[in-house]
């Protein structure tokens, strides 16, 4: 069941002699608990994609559909609200807030939703992370690879049935890498949640169910479901 779709998405800057099309009439399917790499050098708008995936950034034209919501058919604080309910982040350099503990960091979109916190799954969470004992801990007493779990915990805990990652290994040392991926893949997969995640790291995306190449803001490959 396709869970996400992108239908002749396009973001363009400037004008006439000086347009840059960072994504020309792109579109794409994702299913229901797929992992997905999206791959392409820099500046190929990867990073572009994922965000308007994300709705962090509204498209010139095209439209964006979640489940079978239209979600630029929203105005802003509407899909603020829709974002924090349906979709997790995990940044590149973790985007942790310094002077909130472990288990603070975790739950905070979740208060921002005005949601009641599941202590019992949030627990689980950062047992099978690893995070247990980390819980009161600030974020810079912790290395990278565990500053990244968190950030994985935290997209996890809202139980939003799509995951998105923007180089979520690129500050870290290949196995280090290697062993977040291993477990973004195991979690992911143990809550039913799909996975969208740009890496220029060739190894991680052969880790994925399907790789999407794109170039100069155009997919050349890997767009469709059966593709």
């Amino acid at each position: 069941m396709k869970v996400l779709e992108t239908k002749n998405l396009r973001k363009y800057y400037g004008k006439n002699e000086n347009i840059v099309k960072a994504i020309d009439n792109t579109s794409i399917e994702i299913n229901q608990g797929e992992f997905v790499a999206i791959v392409g050098k820099s500046g190929s708008g990867k990073s572009t994609l994922l965000h308007m995936l994300g709705g962090l950034d509204r498209p010139t034209s095209g439209s964006v559909y979640i489940g079978n919501k239209d979600i630029f058919s929203l105005n802003d604080d509407k899909l603020s609200v829709f974002r924090r309910r349906n979709i997790g982040f995990i940044f590149q350099y973790y985007n942790l807030i310094q002077s909130l503990n472990i288990w603070e960091n975790i739950v905070l979109p979740i208060g921002l939703d005005n949601r009641k916190v599941d202590i019992n799954f949030v627990n689980e969470i950062l047992k099978t992370l690893g995070l247990e004992d980390k819980k009161e801990s600030l974020p810079n007493t912790l290395s990278g690879g565990q500053q990244q779990r968190v950030a994985i915990a935290r997209a996890l805990a809202a139980r939003p049935s799509i995951i998105l990652a923007d180089e979520p290994t690129g500050n870290l040392d290949s196995k280090t890498s290697d062993e977040v991926i291993t477990m973004l893949k195991t979690m992911v997969k143990k809550y039913s949640q799909t996975l969208i995640m740009i890496t220029h790291d060739e190894s991680i995306a052969q880790m994925a169910d399907r790789i999407i190449h794109i170039e100069d803001g155009k997919v050349i490959k890997g767009g469709a479901i059966n593709e």
